[in-house]
């Protein structure tokens, strides 16, 4: 499995947190954006890895649909909300 460097592109389960967060900042400053909920996938870019952390903890930034971005900070390893994961492979 490869390990998580900054610059790699992930999978992010949003929490219920993430997408009443996103929904706010998208409120007060006007942004456009696809409706968002616990438990939506995107795409995120690794910024920080901390070597050798048994959960794979990581900080990332979120690539939302459409004008904004979502920070995430001490992500780990998993499938369930909150989490990241190595893209599908196809």
């Amino acid at each position: 499995m490869p390990h998580p460097t900054p610059g790699r592109v992930v999978m992010y389960r949003l929490t219920e947190d993430d997408a009443r967060h996103i929904t706010q900042h998208r409120t007060r400053n006007e942004l456009r954006g696809n409706f968002v909920r616990e438990g939506d996938r995107y795409p995120a870019m690794i910024v920080r890895a901390f070597p050798g952390n048994p959960a794979d903890a990581v900080n990332l930034q979120v690539l939302l649909d459409v004008e904004d971005t979502h920070w995430v900070t001490s992500a780990r390893l998993g499938e369930e909300p909150g989490t990241w994961a190595w893209p599908e492979r196809v």
